[in-house]
């Protein structure tokens, strides 16, 4: 497993609501669905989360082992020098379905409250992606730091 570097992890957490993270699957149809994702997080130093409440072909696509990709972009970081080109980070990995549970509450909990507002009946779930990868737009692994 790959290890998100902790100088994203708060750019991550934080992207909402200028640098939503885009969560891309492949539908059965071999196109990719790339949607937005405000619920998206740092879970740990090897899982992204996100919180799935969408009715979609996304929701539709999630399932325990299917593929994900994370797209991340936030300039500033490209100007900073934390991100070569474009500020951009991604991340592929499989998703867990999670409905139930301390990593189901621990997404809940962190979840920024806009989404939370947009399911009031927690009707939602949780989803952690296994970062198998981690890698700027050209390609090159990103380190620990």
């Amino acid at each position: 497993m790959a290890k998100i570097p902790k100088v994203l992890h708060e750019h991550i957490d934080t992207a909402f609501p200028a640098n939503v993270c885009l969560v891309a699957t492949v539908l059965p149809n071999g196109f990719a669905q790339v949607s937005p994702r405000g619920s998206t997080m740092v879970f740990d130093d090897e899982h992204i989360a996100l919180w799935e409440r969408g009715k979609g072909s996304t929701n539709e696509n999630l399932r325990d082992g299917t593929r994900v990709t994370v797209f991340f972009r936030k300039p500033a970081l490209r100007e900073s020098g934390v991100l070569p080109k474009g500020g951009i980070a991604r991340f592929y990995g499989t998703a867990r379905i999670v409905k139930a549970g301390p990593a189901y509450e621990t997404v809940w909990t962190r979840l920024v409250q806009p989404e939370k507002d947009r399911d009031p009946e927690k009707k939602g779930y949780a989803v952690l992606i296994a970062v198998e990868r981690a890698e700027d737009l050209e390609g090159k692994p990103l380190g620990p730091e």
